[in-house]
């Protein structure tokens, strides 16, 4: 049905052999995605909850960390693996380069736990302490891990948050972000780190943010992820915004639109693991800006998986993503 509704005559990508079975759903039809919806990524997941390096390292065998954000940004959610992998820094010479890659990015995590979402204002001193000793850590550990293993484009991509953290100004960040692009110049992660470092909240200029997106997805092949950057640009907007229809503007509907369709919708799009991050980042976006010719889609192909990235901006997140699934 929605094939004909979108105008598509192409088949729905192939199963996906690692794909973890959709858990039993919430009353509204959706469910929180779950070690990035693959098999092998939970058993990563559930080695680092153990405290197991040995079976972290097994897991890893199928991904390349020092490339894939989303894999490590699983490890750098995971509350406990702080505990437990200063010891294999410490003692784990050959894969030395790893563990402090994973407990750098662990670092900062850690620290915005001890810092809070609260304003600059509402953060007290203790809490700011904290959070610089733990960034600090990250900075010494990811500056380490990206001189043991120079090809690797995560570590950069990290210490541009630790940097943004520490206000340690834009010539610094500037150059981490050109290190990071350097690696890859069609990388997402970095560019969306950058998008909300050029927001007035961090120093940016109004507009300075959405026009750096659109850039960097100017030259783009169809089919590349990095069309989210245009969703998250537009997501950094409305966040900055004191109108909560910022993005309803026929402009606005027509550029997302046309992103969605270049990018996640597009049939050389790469559905791999945690693709519905991607997606997710869409939905909100073309939710917020009232889109309704493909919203739907976008929600259909997500089929209920929420994850908490970028709705966690909305005061009730998962509300708020089933309210507009069902909208949509």
């Amino acid at each position: 049905m929605f094939g004909k509704l979108f105008g598509r005559g192409e088949e729905r990508p192939a199963a996906d052999p690692h794909a973890l079975p959709v858990p039993r759903r919430q009353r509204n039809g959706m469910y929180t995605l779950r070690a990035l919806g693959d098999a092998r990524v939970l058993a990563l997941v559930e080695a680092a909850e153990a405290g197991d390096w040995e079976a972290v390292k097994t897991a890893l065998g199928p991904f390349d960390l020092g490339r894939d954000h989303l894999v490590l940004a699983e490890l750098a959610d995971l509350d406990g693996v702080q505990d437990w992998i200063g010891r294999a820094v410490e003692e784990d010479k050959e894969h030395r380069a790893t563990a402090l890659l994973i407990s750098g990015t662990r670092h900062i995590s850690w620290g915005w736990e001890a810092r809070t979402a609260a304003r600059a204002v509402d953060v007290t001193q203790e809490q700011w302490r904290i959070f610089h000793e733990r960034l600090g850590i990250a900075e010494e550990q990811l500056l380490e891990a990206a001189e043991l293993r120079p090809d690797w484009i995560t570590p950069w991509r990290r210490l541009l948050t630790s940097g943004r953290g520490m206000s340690l100004g834009s010539a610094v960040n500037e150059t981490r972000l050109a290190a990071a692009l350097r690696r890859d110049p069609l990388d997402l992660e970095s560019r969306i780190e950058w998008v909300s470092q050029l927001q007035p909240r961090w120093g940016g200029e109004p507009g300075q943010a959405l026009a750096f997106a659109r850039e960097a997805f100017a030259g783009a092949p169809e089919g590349h992820r990095l069309g989210c950057v245009i969703a998250m640009a537009h997501i950094e907007e409305w966040v900055e915004s004191d109108r909560k229809d910022h993005l309803d503007t026929p402009r606005t509907q027509e550029e997302l639109r046309d992103a969605a369709r270049r990018s996640i919708l597009h049939p050389a799009y790469d559905r791999r693991p945690g693709w519905q991050a991607d997606f997710n980042m869409f939905a909100m976006a073309l939710a917020l800006s009232s889109e309704s010719i493909v919203a739907p889609r976008v929600f259909h192909e997500l089929d209920g998986a929420y994850t908490s990235w970028p709705w966690e901006y909305m005061a009730r997140p998962e509300k708020m993503y089933a309210h507009f699934r069902r909208r949509a």
